[in-house]
């Protein structure tokens, strides 16, 4: 599909305009299109940046259905692999939770999420869907009323304009339909003062499980990705430069939080990518504004600590598309305020397990003087009673593998 061709000199339309070509307004734009509505997708980046940025890469069960059940998992199931263990680390030692066995006995599946970006983008052309590269949405504009506009700049740097009955902004924290919020929306924002150093390295995994270790120098996470590359998290203080260290320094810090000294060295390789992520977390209520209405990072943004982001988005993805579909194609006209309904139901629980996670890997950041020991000896009942408890490791295994 190549880019828009707009002069900027008459709007295009469409019944839907999806915002962003991720996870949410990919699987949303498909789903859209193969229930007969008219959609189009707006997306500021590149075919090809769209189609390698790296994201996160563990799928729950509930994803796997849903994209099972849409005829979109072909890729998943020929090349994602299944996994089903994470250990924890401390200085007293290390343990192990088979956590597919326990709870509801769901694993997880490792598939790079530009992996499933490209496929979802590779159905819906094949499909005749339509998509515009380059195209930035700048602002919503008359969500209120039942024809809602979208002003862009096109990829050729002029002005244009888009037209829809609806507008799914799936374009993130940052992008214009949370931009074009109106001054009622609400926006529960929590920032958890916690930083990650992201790094993805080609190196084999050092481990066949989710490594989660818990050192008084800060978190260390180690998730495999591939058989060859292994995504690695190194906590670290707010306003850390990315490039900040080197790979010898990062590599020296992860053997020493990951306790490699008792528990064997980890596979080196080299540094492919490296960002920092502060630890926020919000949500907006509700998810519709009249004609707009929003799903992925743009309805809610989650921290890192339990991978549930892309899980959430597809989601809600099928969750809203039903819901256009509803009101488009059969008149249903409650069903859009039902999305929101659902989907914020899913969010807050995503929430609540994932600020759990923050609590059980991290000391707590803004503890008074004083009072560190004891949220610190909270923090390692916490990991004791997941140690020891079946009951507490059921519902461990539910909620890490669920949204």
């Amino acid at each position: 599909m190549t880019n828009s061709q707009s002069t900027g000199k008459a709007a295009q339309s469409a019944d839907v305009v999806v915002l962003g070509a991720g996870p949410a307004g990919l699987l949303a734009a498909n789903l859209l299109h193969r229930g007969g509505i008219d959609c189009v997708v707006l997306e500021r980046a590149d075919r090809s940046h769209v189609q390698t940025r790296a994201r996160a890469g563990f799928l729950v069960a509930n994803t796997v259905r849903i994209l099972d059940r849409h005829g979109l998992a072909g890729g998943l199931h020929r090349h994602g692999r299944q996994h089903g263990t994470c250990e924890f680390r401390t200085a007293e030692g290390r343990f192990r939770l088979d956590y597919g066995g326990l709870g509801r006995g769901e694993r997880h599946t490792v598939y790079p999420q530009q992996d499933l970006v490209t496929d979802l983008l590779t159905h819906y052309l094949e499909a005749g869907g339509r998509i515009h590269f380059g195209t930035e949405a700048l602002a919503v504009h008359d969500a209120d009323t039942s024809r809602p506009s979208v002003a862009v700049r096109e990829a050729d740097g002029r002005p244009g304009r888009w037209r829809a009955r609806y507008v799914a902004g799936c374009d993130g924290r940052h992008g214009a339909a949370r931009r074009s919020l109106p001054p009622g929306a609400l926006r529960h924002r929590r920032d958890h003062g916690i930083s990650w150093l992201g790094l993805l390295a080609q190196a084999p995994p050092s481990l066949d499980a989710v490594g989660y270790a818990v050192h008084d120098r800060g978190f260390a996470g180690h998730m495999a990705r591939t058989s060859e590359v292994t995504r690695y998290y190194l906590q670290c203080e707010r306003g850390t430069a990315a490039a900040a260290r080197s790979d010898e320094h990062i590599w020296d810090e992860l053997e020493t939080r990951m306790y490699a000294a008792e528990h064997g060295p980890l596979n080196r390789g080299r540094i492919l990518h490296r960002g920092v992520v502060d630890f926020e977390s919000d949500v907006i209520e509700p998810l519709r504004h009249g004609s707009l209405l929003l799903a992925g990072d743009a309805a809610s943004l989650i921290s890192p600590s339990a991978a549930k982001g892309a899980n959430l988005a597809v989601l809600e993805a099928e969750l809203l598309a039903q819901a256009l579909i509803a009101d488009l194609a059969h008149g249903d006209a409650a069903a859009l305020e039902r999305y929101s309904r659902e989907a914020l139901a899913h969010i807050w629980r995503a929430q609540e397990f994932s600020h759990w996670m923050i609590r059980l890997l991290h000391r707590e950041p803004s503890a008074p003087e004083g009072e560190s020991f004891f949220h610190e000896s909270l923090r390692l009942s916490r990991l004791e009673s997941l140690r020891t408890s079946r009951t507490h490791q059921d519902w461990f295994a539910e909620n890490y593998t669920g949204v």
